[in-house]
């Protein structure tokens, strides 16, 4: 481990695994490349990575669907969120010490992921991960959370008593707005597979759809929350005109006709789609973990797997029936926790 500043012969000799692309493709892509070691620069925090998860827009960027709308140089390196522990502070870093663990994210219009044994973030990414949690826990709740209660509680302003449905329910972002939305005491509704049913019941659903059902015959909703981003004016059919629709994803198929008609929807007043990215702040990190410690909010896990076998971690993720997150952990088993799963699920709290 670093401890405050190193010096400049070993910050030219000393480099790290980050797993990325060079070239566009299938999962077969992804390789664990020796970068050089990041440095904390001024407002900057470097840490040491335990673990990291697979993300949807990973995926569509390593098989160049987002080249036409989203351009990025290669190589490419992936990973988004992060929990680990400080190694070195950048100049006028407050609010932190060497040691500390923390959970984050990295920019995602950056060149650097957080796949990676290293990682220089800005010191307003991060907030200490609580004491009683590993990182592995930490990370699996860390974006779908704050993504999550962004779409429901900013962007729907969800309110008690309302209908809500959630579509992608058991995935690592739905699988948490099924919580959030049985917090805020509403009527969830969950689309699912059958075989996710006793999966998103215990984790607040009140009751569960068949994802396969037409949505033309599944009734109304004050509130829809979509991580899938297809059938979009479907979805919006289903919210009468003091409804919300919020997704956080579109149709990467047919990508301009998807966002095209999420532009034209903002004519419709309140009817609106409302499509978002996350963008996490220490805030928002620090009020997760708030809900989670309350026991409102429990992490849930899918799979875990080794950096070396990435490939592996977004392959899982694109075949399906994912039920919550898939992590990736980095170094030594015991930095993240002992959770060594390679299927199904697990949950905390």
């Amino acid at each position: 481990m670093y401890e405050g500043h190193r010096d400049e012969s070993e910050i030219k000799i000393v480099t790290i695994e980050a797993a990325g692309f060079r070239r566009y493709g299938g999962p077969e892509v992804l390789e664990v490349m020796r970068i050089p070691t990041p440095e904390a620069a001024s407002g900057q925090v470097l840490i040491r990575v335990a673990a990291t998860t697979v993300n949807a827009g990973e995926i569509w960027q390593r098989q160049g669907k987002l080249r036409t709308i989203a351009r990025v140089s290669l190589p490419r390196f992936v990973g988004i969120d992060f929990s680990g522990q400080v190694v070195e502070l950048g100049d006028g870093v407050t609010g932190f010490s060497v040691g500390d663990w923390v959970w984050g994210t990295v920019d995602e219009l950056g060149s650097a992921g957080s796949a990676a044994e290293l990682v220089a973030v800005d010191s307003g990414r991060i907030a200490r991960m609580p004491l009683e949690w590993n990182a592995t826990h930490a990370v699996s709740l860390l974006s779908g959370a704050t993504t999550a209660l962004v779409g429901l509680r900013d962007k729907a302003q969800l309110r008690r008593g309302e209908r809500l449905l959630v579509r992608g329910a058991a995935g690592g972002v739905g699988s948490i707005a099924i919580q959030l939305g049985h917090m805020y005491g509403a009527h969830v509704t969950a689309l699912a597979s059958p075989t996710s049913e006793q999966f998103v019941r215990a984790l607040g659903a009140d009751e569960v759809i068949d994802y396969r059902t037409s949505l033309a015959s599944i009734g109304t909703y004050d509130v829809v929350f979509d991580a899938r981003g297809t059938d979009l004016w479907a979805l919006r059919r289903l919210i009468p005109s003091h409804g919300r629709l919020v997704t956080i994803s579109f149709d990467i198929e047919h990508k301009m006709r998807s966002l095209g008609g999420i532009a034209v929807s903002r004519i419709f007043g309140k009817r609106r789609i409302q499509f978002f990215r996350g963008h996490p702040t220490a805030a928002l990190v620090e009020e997760v973990a708030r809900f989670a410690e309350d026991g409102h909010l429990r992490p849930v896990i899918d799979s875990v797997y080794p950096l070396e076998r990435i490939g592996d971690a977004q392959a899982r993720l694109e075949a399906g029936g994912v039920q919550g997150k898939i992590v990736v952990t980095i170094g030594s088993p015991a930095d993240a926790g002992s959770v060594t799963l390679t299927g199904g699920h697990d949950t905390i709290f």
